[in-house]
């Protein structure tokens, strides 16, 4: 069986420790903001309707260089198939993604995101390329990425220097 996961997207809020001197000046590591965090797939089923699940157990280093991008680092790991959410009939669908049909999650429980290079002209948009390891195969992805926004929250809010952004891309599994 064939299946083209139409795209894949990333939206998501990171925080990073803020320090006056340098906020907006060096690298720094980011932490997922995993309540303000979502990685999902979707695609079109036999052209009948649009799917999507989302990924909820993952977690990443995220090394972030706002000055020179090419120096940034992503890395993502995702849980399979704990992590995995689909909604509705969740239990069946859920069945049929960790089969060997597709994920074959009792084999391949891991499946990661690695960044291999960034590039961007204005910095507010730009491409990651990466690679996807998935099903044990490790093929190059690219993601559209755009930044949303870059600054410390409101100090009611902690004042933690924080970078959403959001990718898209399509892989063909």
């Amino acid at each position: 069986m064939k299946t083209a996961f139409a795209a894949a997207s990333l939206a998501a809020a990171l925080t990073a420790p803020l320090t006056a001197a340098d906020a907006f000046a060096e690298p720094a590591e980011y932490e997922f903001d995993k309540s303000h965090t979502t990685i999902r797939a979707s695609w079109v089923h036999l052209g009948y309707s649009r799917q999507a699940m989302h990924f909820t157990d993952y977690d990443g280093v995220l090394l972030l260089d706002f000055e020179e991008p090419e120096n940034s680092a992503v890395e993502v790991s995702f849980t399979l198939p704990e992590g995995l959410w689909v909604g509705a009939d969740q239990e069946r669908f859920l069945n049929h993604l960790n089969s060997a049909d597709l994920f074959n999650t009792a084999e391949y429980p891991q499946a990661s995101f690695v960044a291999t290079g960034f590039e961007t002209e204005d910095g507010e948009t730009g491409t990651m390329t990466g690679d996807l390891t998935l099903h044990g195969q490790t093929h190059p992805v690219t993601l559209d990425v755009e930044l949303n926004k870059h600054e410390p929250k409101p100090e009611s809010m902690g004042g933690t220097l924080t970078a959403g952004f959001s990718a898209r891309g399509t892989v063909n599994r």
